[in-house]
C-alpha cells in the first residue's frame, strides 16, 4: 500500500518546540510538543540551553511521528523564533547558552562600555539603505554576536559559526552549518535591495567589525542541505536518506499558513509575542516605529517582502500572569481554561481595569527595552475575572496601537485579519481582537500549529510536489 507523503516540521518557539507531521493538503497527521526553560539573569540576560532545546525537539518529533500513521516522511524542515543566537564550534557543539531575543545585554551603550567602537552615523544610514535595519537596539542577532565578541572574547575565539535557532536545528539534523536570507534577517548583514540576496554583504560585515569566517554558509531558503545524520535518523525513527531543508523564521511560516505572504491579507500571530504580518512590495527603513520588512519566503516581483510588526510579549504575558493568578503548579491547559472562563465572566472593558503588556519591554511601534507593564486602575471592587479580561484586552489594545504603523508601511488598509498562534485557539480572545481592531478576525484551523503548517507547505513546494502559488 502506498503511504501518504509527509513532511516533519519543527516550530521552535520561545517556550519550547512543537513538531508536526504535515501532508500536502496542510493537514496535521501527528503532533507533539515539549517545554524549554528560559533563564533570566543580571543586566537583562535571557538564555536557553541549546542541548535542552535539542532534547526537547527530539522528544516533540518522536511524539509527532508516533501519532502519524502510514506516512512517508520525505523531508524535515525547521522554523523558529528569531533574533536569538547559538554560537557553535567546528564540531557543531554550542560554545555557550543561546542568547534569546529578550536578552538586553547587547545594547549599543553597553557594547561601547565593553570596548566596541561608537557607531558611525554615515554607516548606520547606509545600513538602513542596504538592509532595512541597523544594529541600534538590544535583542538583535548582530548585537548578540557583538556582545559575545566584546564581553566573552574566549567564547568568540572558540566559535566558528553563529546560528539562529532554526539554523541550529538544521545543523543538528544535517551536520551542516548554514543560514539563508529569511533565517538570518536579524544578522543585518545582507543587502536586501534586490531579493533574494545570495551572499553576505562585505560592506555591512565591515561596518559590524566581526570576523566573516564566523558567519555560516548562506544558502537560498528551502535549500536541500543534505540528509539526516544517521544517529539523528535513528533517534527519531526516520529513514537515513530523509532530506533536510533550510528553514525560515516563524513569522514567515505563519504568514504562509495564513495567506498573508503573497496576497493582500493581514495576519495576526498571538504566540509568545504578538505580530502583524503582511505582504509588501518593497522595504524601507523606519527606525522610529521598528516596523520592518524581511525577504519573502516565496519572493516574486509582486511579493518580494513580508512586513513584520513585532508588538512584544503576548502569550508570554498570559503564561506569566496565569501562573500568578492560578498558581504555577496548575497544569498549563487547566490554567488557560480557568483564565478563559474568568475573562468570559467579566464585562467588556474589565470594569475599568487596564493591563499594560510590556513585561519584557516594548517593541513596535515604540521600541523600549526598559518599559515594564502591569495592571492599573485596580480597585477594591475588582476580582480575578476583571484581571483576566483586562489581560486579553491589553494585548489587543497594544495591537491596535501598532496597526496604523503597519498599514502605513504596506501602503494599504487592513480590512480583516487572520489570527493564528496559541492565543488564536481562544474564541473569546479572537472576539476581543475583532472588537478592539474594529475588523473581522478569522481563526485558522488548528491555529496553534500554523507555523508547522506553513513550513510544511513551503517544504512540499521546494520538493516540487506543490505549486508555490497554492500557498501564502
Amino acid at each position: 500500500m502506498t503511504r501518504l507523503a509527509a513532511v516533519l516540521t519543527i516550530d521552535l518557539g520561545t517556550s519550547g518546540p512543537k513538531a508536526a507531521v504535515i501532508d500536502p493538503a496542510g493537514c496535521v497527521r501527528g503532533a507533539g510538543r515539549a517545554p524549554v526553560t528560559t533563564s533570566f539573569g543580571h543586566e537583562g540576560a535571557a538564555e536557553q540551553d541549546p542541548d535542552e532545546v535539542w532534547l526537547a525537539t527530539a522528544a516533540a518529533c518522536r511524539a509527532a511521528l508516533a501519532e502519524a500513521a502510514d506516512v512517508d516522511v520525505r523531508a524535515v524542515i525547521a522554523t523558529a523564533q528569531y533574533s536569538s543566537i547559538v554560537p557553535v564550534d567546528a564540531a557543531g557543539t554550542p560554545t555557550r547558552p543561546m542568547l534569546l531575543w529578550m536578552d538586553q545585554r547587547g545594547s549599543p551603550k553597553r557594547l561601547r562600555k565593553l570596548g566596541a567602537p561608537r557607531a558611525n552615523p554615515v554607516h548606520l544610514a547606509d545600513w538602513m539603505r542596504r538592509n532595512g535595519l541597523a544594529p541600534i537596539e538590544p535583542g538583535l542577532s548582530l548585537n548578540h554576536i557583538r556582545y559575545v565578541q566584546y564581553a566573552e572574547p574566549h567564547v568568540y575565539a572558540r566559535t566558528t559559526a553563529f546560528l539562529e535557532p532554526a539554523d541550529y536545528l538544521t545543523l543538528r539534523l544535517s551536520g551542516r552549518a548554514t543560514a539563508n536570507p529569511c533565517t538570518a534577517l536579524m544578522f543585518q548583514l545582507t543587502d536586501n535591495r534586490t531579493p533574494p540576496p545570495t551572499a553576505w554583504d562585505p560592506t555591512l560585515v565591515g561596518y559590524a567589525g566581526i570576523d566573516p569566517a564566523k558567519l555560516p554558509e548562506l544558502v537560498p531558503v528551502g535549500t536541500d542541505v543534505g540528509s539526516l545524520r544517521p544517529e539523528v535518523a535513528d533517534e527519531l525513527g526516520l529513514a537515513p536518506g530523509t532530506r533536510v531543508l533550510s528553514g525560515l523564521n516563524d513569522t514567515q511560516a505563519g504568514a504562509l499558513a495564513a495567506g498573508a505572504a503573497t496576497g493582500d491579507a493581514a495576519a495576526v500571530s498571538i504566540g509568545t509575542t504578538s505580530v502583524i504580518a503582511a505582504r509588501c512590495d518593497s522595504f524601507r527603513a523606519n527606525p522610529r516605529t521598528s516596523v520592518f520588512a524581511s525577504i519573502g519566503p516565496c519572493p516574486t516581483p509582486s511579493a518580494g517582502y513580508l512586513m513584520s510588526a513585532e508588538n512584544g510579549v503576548a502569550g508570554g504575558a498570559v503564561e506569566h500572569v496565569s501562573q500568578l493568578l492560578y498558581g504555577a503548579d496548575l497544569p498549563a491547559e487547566e490554567r488557560y481554561a480557568a483564565l478563559n472562563a474568568d475573562a468570559t465572566a467579566a464585562p467588556p472593558g474589565a470594569g475599568g481595569v487596564l493591563f499594560l503588556p510590556w513585561l519584557r519591554g516594548s517593541l513596535a511601534p515604540a521600541a523600549d527595552g526598559k518599559m515594564r507593564g502591569g495592571f492599573v486602575n485596580l480597585g477594591l471592587e475588582h476580582a480575578r475575572p476583571h484581571l483576566a479580561r483586562a489581560l486579553f484586552e491589553g494585548i489587543a489594545l497594544n495591537l491596535r496601537w501598532l496597526r496604523p504603523s503597519a498599514e502605513r508601511y504596506t501602503g494599504r488598509s487592513f480590512t480583516e485579519f487572520t489570527a493564528y498562534g496559541g492565543g488564536a485557539q481562544s474564541d473569546l480572545w479572537c472576539q476581543v481582537l475583532a472588537d478592539v481592531l474594529a475588523a473581522p478576525v478569522r481563526q485558522l484551523d488548528r491555529p496553534g500549529h500554523a507555523n508547522c503548517i506553513g513550513a510544511g507547505l513551503f517544504a512540499f513546494a521546494q520538493l516540487g510536489e506543490l505549486d508555490t502559488s497554492a500557498i501564502g
